[in-house]
């Protein structure tokens, strides 16, 4: 799979753009605010119909303009598919084939995309809701119907807080929309958690030899899931369904207390662990920085055996983060069969003959000159 063309009209700081892309490497090189992540972001959002860095889509908008346009045409199972997000004042659309899709669950998935930027090197020590967000979205990509249990879930679990809110206030109010809203929250939270540990079961079978291959056989990594309810994943969604039923039933008085959910998929974590250490509390910063590349190159081998093909790799002023032997590693791991965009300040330093190989693309405020 890779994207041969991208068009952007009025998108950050690109007025009218169209690029075609070498479907191999591709070096974005520009000092910084110029637009390189602008452009790393555009494809992104091509894929996920958001943006990775701001949940606002007006501020995707140049100011002066009524809309942005992002289209572009990938190639994947040796067809072409054009894809199209448009972002107005009035909302988002979203194109495969020039057919609008309703449903965002419909659109995710035909485009399959892995970031790797700075901020991912936090993947391990950061927040729970980065380790949230990170599987949220790649179980997205390969079973796009998760992004619509998702979308549910959240939605309920907003309505479920706004009223447990209501009912701190007024403890004896009647709670039987409570117990709506909890069945509801227990029918998509379940099939979340289910899918999560089934996606996990992947991730672990890629992940860990892909780390015992950069630590040089130092070093073993294990993932766990950290669920707020005791369910594990020998269990299958029948077992999960009763198991929440009866957890909501025994916090049910303390949610009205707090006046939030105090339980469910949206409070959960993932571990990590290197020879046996939490390597999030006790792992130095390059073991928490093997295990975010361990887990990104993970990604790339577990979305191929899902779809059949290679995602699309976006590797944002990333390189420079990395000591040489696991940049190295990266590069050697990805040359020849998964499409790459590289952006940088420069490629001074980074010897290796995947970039040595590439398409070249300056970035000048806006402006963009293609050397090959």
């Amino acid at each position: 799979m890779h994207i041969s063309e991208l068009s952007l009209r009025s998108f950050r700081n690109y007025n009218d753009l169209s690029l075609t892309f070498d479907d191999q490497i591709n070096v974005i090189i520009g000092d910084n605010a110029q637009g390189k992540t602008n452009l790393m972001e555009a494809i992104y959002l091509l894929a996920f119909s958001r943006s990775h860095r701001t949940p606002r889509d007006k501020e995707l908008i140049q100011w002066d303009k009524e809309y942005a346009k992002i289209k572009g045409s990938i190639i994947k199972r040796n067809r072409r598919f054009p894809l199209e997000i448009i972002i107005s004042n009035k909302g988002k659309k979203a194109k495969l084939n020039h057919i609008e899709q309703k449903r965002l669950s419909d659109y995710i998935g035909a485009m399959n995309v892995v970031m790797f930027a700075p901020e991912d090197l936090n993947l391990v020590k950061g927040s729970p809701q980065v380790r949230r967000r990170f599987i949220d979205m790649e179980i997205g990509q390969v079973q796009p119907a998760y992004v619509y249990h998702l979308a549910q879930y959240q939605k309920v679990l907003k309505q479920r807080n706004s009223l447990l809110k209501d009912l701190q206030r007024k403890p004896e109010a009647d709670r039987t929309m409570l117990a709506v809203l909890t069945d509801q929250l227990i029918e998509h939270g379940a099939l979340i958690v289910e899918r999560r540990f089934r996606f996990l079961q992947l991730l672990r079978k890629w992940a860990a030899p892909i780390h015992e291959g950069i630590s040089r056989q130092l070093e073993a990594l294990e993932i766990t899931y950290d669920a707020s309810v005791k369910v594990s994943e020998d269990m299958d969604l029948e077992t999960i369904v009763p198991i929440y039923q009866e957890k909501f039933t025994d916090i049910e008085t303390k949610e009205v207390e707090r006046g939030t959910t105090l339980a469910g998929p949206h409070r959960d974590d993932l571990m990590f662990f290197v020879n046996g250490k939490d390597v999030q509390t006790y792992g130095s910063q390059g073991q928490q920085r093997t295990t975010a590349l361990s887990l990104k190159l993970a990604e790339i081998e577990l979305i191929k055996s899902e779809v059949g093909e290679y995602p699309i790799l976006l590797l944002d002023d990333v390189l420079s983060e990395l000591d040489d032997f696991r940049r190295s590693h990266l590069l050697h791991t990805i040359q020849g069969k998964v499409q790459t965009f590289v952006s940088t300040t420069s490629v001074e330093g980074i010897e290796h003959e995947v970039i040595d190989q590439a398409g070249i693309f300056r970035v000048d405020n806006g402006t963009i000159d293609i050397e090959k």
